[in-house]
């Protein structure tokens, strides 16, 4: 089912090989199902239609004047740039949760969005559980890493990072007083931040996303339960001129052009066995 920040959706095939994937998904998700080859620019400006294709599940907004498709790929693009030549474990994130020679900690992303964070983390040799609640990005990510499990280069790297879709609120309360073996060392939050509309381009993901999951008013809640299940740290992505989360000093940032990483230190990572 959807969730009540999700905006009107429904659910087309890109050709009809893939129409009986489609009418599955519409049934699961309880939208309609559009007309196969349906030109999405003449659809209802205001909702989200999931594309399903030969090269995976991808959101799109509707309308004339709507941004191409967002899909999840760990394969190519901007991910496997990253990957590539993002700097390593030079990285402000590998810095924030603590990565360095022999320390590669067990890591909670509970808002793990597209995944982008949490697969150059899990490149870098870490164990990754990941959370994400609004439902077609679930989906999306879901989508994302079954297609990169069978691919020789990555399938080893989106191995070490497993999707639990649902609540990260859920999933803390389930970790509470849990024996240290099946509790994080790092609890990763990035939550959604409100953005101005002064900016006349607006990233594609980032308004698509605004959509689907809103502003996180929430997500203050989650710091101090995840405080509380957390063995080591909790870091927290900001941008740079955000107010802490929850009014809650971190016992240090990193700061980079745009952006932040609050660290809340609990004890010091143990250098891997």
């Amino acid at each position: 089912m959807s969730s009540p920040l999700t905006p009107p959706l429904q659910v087309v095939a890109a050709t009809e090989t893939e129409q009986s994937r489609a009418r599955l998904l519409a049934d699961q998700l309880q939208v309609p199902l559009l007309p196969v080859l349906t030109d999405l620019r003449q659809v209802e400006e205001g909702g989200v239609v999931l594309v399903v294709a030969a090269d995976g599940l991808a959101a799109q907004e509707t309308g004339r004047k709507a941004p191409g498709p967002v899909r999840v790929d760990f394969l190519g693009g901007a991910v496997a740039h990253r990957r590539q030549f993002g700097g390593g474990s030079g990285q402000q994130i590998a810095k924030a949760v603590g990565i360095r020679s022999g320390v590669r900690p067990r890591i909670a992303d509970l808002t793990a969005g597209l995944g982008r964070d949490a697969f150059v983390l899990a490149s870098l040799g870490c164990e990754l559980t990941l959370c994400e609640r609004a439902p077609v990005v679930a989906l999306l990510l879901d989508d994302g890493l079954r297609r990169a499990a069978d691919d020789p280069e990555v399938g080893e790297i989106v191995a070490r990072m497993t999707f639990q879709p649902g609540s990260a609120h859920d999933w803390l309360r389930s970790r509470l007083g849990a024996p240290e073996s099946s509790r994080p060392e790092v609890v990763y939050l990035d939550p959604m931040f409100p953005h101005s509309n002064k900016s006349a381009q607006v990233k594609k993901e980032m308004r698509l996303f605004r959509d689907l999951v809103g502003a996180d008013e929430d997500a203050g809640e989650l710091l101090p339960m995840a405080l509380d299940v957390a063995l080591a740290r909790v870091v927290v992505k900001r941008p740079r001129k955000a107010p802490y989360l929850a009014d809650h000093r971190p016992s240090h940032s990193l700061e980079g052009k745009s952006g932040r990483f609050d660290i809340y230190a609990l004890k010091a990572l143990q250098r891997s066995q």
